[in-house]
């Protein structure tokens, strides 16, 4: 089940947090840049409920668990809002029509969420599911991968310029997943934001 686009911008509205699209993908060869690598960065939505196991999603895959995946960044989720830029620049870059959707899971995300952005969440904030419930561990990092996913050359700078990063979560009770749930935030420490973890992080690289 996908929650219809219509029905996602009416839980943005109403400030409900809600999961929009639950995706999963496989590690397969993709050409990024000059080379070809082994990438399972393009997830796709799943029906029905998925289960949430400590190292992940059932049915999803890491190609470089050295940068993905592990008990720290089990899931990886991104907020439904920033999707529109994403497709705006893709067609200004010329790798896509005005028109052309874009699915959930492209940017490879496990949870496609409406109502909670980077500058809303901290690094030990808790979401809390039906039937799961997830830790805030850290933001994403683009590479040259979610280049390749995007389709043009400046993608991953376009994310560190905006902070629209998402944010990786630690399975904190296992259980399973839905598109369409709502969930509840509870707070942790709240001692830095996800959004200023991912600036500090990537004004640190570009000075070292």
């Amino acid at each position: 089940m996908r929650v219809p686009y219509g029905s996602m911008q009416q839980a943005k509205d109403n400030g409900v947090m809600q999961v929009t699209s639950v995706n999963v993908g496989r590690a397969v060869r993709i050409r990024a840049g000059a080379r070809t690598v082994m990438s399972a960065i393009s997830k796709r939505p799943v029906g029905g409920r998925v289960g949430v196991l400590p190292v992940g999603l059932q049915g999803d895959e890491q190609a470089d668990l050295s940068v993905h995946g592990g008990l720290s960044k089990a899931v990886y989720a991104y907020p439904s809002e920033h999707v529109d830029f994403w497709r705006t620049v893709r067609a200004q870059a010329g790798v896509a029509l005005w028109d052309a959707a874009l699915e959930p899971g492209a940017l490879g995300e496990n949870l496609t969420l409406a109502g909670l952005v980077e500058d809303h969440v901290w690094v030990g904030d808790v979401l809390r599911f039906p039937q799961c419930a997830l830790a805030v561990s850290e933001p994403r990092q683009p590479c040259f991968k979610f280049n390749a996913a995007m389709g043009f050359a400046q993608a991953a700078k376009l994310m560190v310029q905006s902070a629209w990063c998402g944010f990786y979560l630690a399975v904190r009770e296992p259980g399973s997943i839905e598109a369409g749930e709502r969930f509840a935030l509870e707070p942790g420490p709240r001692e830095v934001r996800i959004d200023e973890l991912f600036r500090a992080i990537t004004s640190s690289r570009r000075t070292a």
